[in-house]
C-alpha cells in the first residue's frame, strides 16, 4: 500500500509538472502571436496614414483611405482577441502553478 501511495504522488507530481509546461508553452505561444498582432496593427496604422497623405496629394482616391482604415479596424479586433488569449493563458498557468482557485 505504501509503495502504490507513492506511485499515485509521483503520478499526481508528474502530472501537475505537465500542466505548468503546457502552460508555459501555451503562454509563450499566445503572447507570441499577440506580439505579431501588435505590430500588424502598427503596420495598419501607418497604411492609412499614407493613404490619408497619397489621398490629400490628389495621388489616390478615398476607397483606398476606406480600404485602409478597414484593414486597420480588423487589425486592431484580431490584436483585441491576441490580448484576451494571452491574458486567459496567463491565468491557465498561474492556475497550474498552483493558483489560489478551483
Amino acid at each position: 500500500q505504501e509503495k502504490e501511495t507513492l506511485l499515485e504522488y509521483q503520478k499526481t507530481v508528474l502530472g501537475a509538472l505537465r500542466d505548468v509546461s503546457d502552460s508555459l508553452v501555451t503562454y509563450k505561444e499566445t503572447r507570441e502571436h499577440r506580439e505579431r498582432q501588435d505590430a500588424q496593427v502598427k503596420a495598419a496604422a501607418d497604411a492609412v496614414r499614407l493613404a490619408r497623405l497619397r489621398y490629400a496629394g490628389g495621388d489616390t482616391s478615398y476607397l483606398e483611405v476606406l480600404t485602409t482604415d478597414t484593414d486597420l479596424y480588423s487589425a486592431q479586433l484580431l490584436l483585441a482577441q491576441a490580448q484576451q488569449q494571452e491574458a486567459v493563458s496567463l491565468v491557465s498557468l498561474y492556475s497550474a502553478l498552483g493558483g489560489g482557485w478551483k
